[in-house]
């Protein structure tokens, strides 16, 4: 399954060394209805991330209090495809597995 969307990068904490983009909420409920056995640990689920010309392998986690699945943004993303924090990407995320 991929999904493609639009959306703002947010620090984690103030030191925004960690910064990530929330996945919509109805992506978040199909990751949510995948059975189990293709989630590890945290409930995380390895994807395929894309934003602009930049592909790499992470994992998407679920919000604490059952929010939606984040992706993390690590700083060579970001600074290859120059987005940071508050700026609006176009993300595409394959999942894995």
């Amino acid at each position: 399954m991929r999904f493609e969307f639009d959306a703002e990068l947010w620090p984690f904490d103030a030191t925004q060394r960690w910064v990530f983009l929330s996945l919509t909420a109805d992506d978040s409920e199909y990751v949510r209805e995948m059975p189990r056995e293709r989630r590890a640990g945290f409930g995380s689920v390895r994807v395929r991330a894309t934003i602009g010309d930049t592909v790499w392998l992470t994992s998407i986690f679920p919000q604490a209090g059952g929010g939606v699945y984040i992706l993390p943004i690590k700083k060579a993303v970001r600074s290859a495809e120059g987005v940071d924090v508050g700026d609006v990407a176009r993300v595409a995320v394959e999942v894995l597995d």
